[in-house]
């Protein structure tokens, strides 16, 4: 299931896989203020989305966004990639719940590697502030960029995408 925390929490979970060790780098350099990455992350223009090669398969989406009111994001899931979702500046809600509760609703896989799911009410929330991950395995549904409050803050976030591949 899931994992939420701290670098140094994530770290110490995954510590025992290698193919986790590019994204992890990564994800200390994004978060270090003034560093390279960080400072591209920062340019990315709102709306827009950079997709950064890591390596072996692993790759980072840098992503600046309006985070969206609950009721208009969307359950989505993936069978070939591991999400590891760090907050770098703003705070959002990310809803997660077991795969196995939800219905598919459209599926682009395996082409985009991503499922969306129906509607569902039930999940778990989790707050996601600036320099907090969460980790998301093919059996986690998430519903992540949602608001927090009113009015819906800007997001910088970057999601690594490590294949599952490579961890099992």
């Amino acid at each position: 299931m899931a994992l939420f925390g701290s670098l140094p929490v994530i770290r110490q979970q995954l510590a025992a896989a290698r193919a986790y060790g590019a994204a992890l780098t990564y994800v200390e350099e994004i978060l270090r203020p003034g560093s390279p990455a960080q400072e591209r992350l920062r340019a990315v223009p709102l709306g827009e989305t950079v997709r950064v090669e890591l390596g072996d398969g692993v790759f980072a989406l840098e992503q600046a966004y309006v985070a969206k009111p609950p009721a208009e994001g969307r359950w989505e899931a993936h069978r070939d990639h591991i999400d590891i979702q760090v907050v770098v500046d703003g705070d959002e809600l990310m809803e997660v719940t077991d795969v196995a509760r939800l219905a598919v609703d459209e599926d682009f896989t395996p082409g985009k590697d991503l499922l969306f799911f129906k509607p569902y009410a039930d999940g778990s929330v989790l707050r996601v502030r600036a320099g907090e991950i969460a980790v998301f395995y093919p059996a986690d549904a998430h519903k992540p960029s949602l608001a927090a409050g009113s009015p819906a803050a800007q997001v910088r976030k970057t999601v690594v995408k490590v294949p599952v591949a490579a961890v099992a």
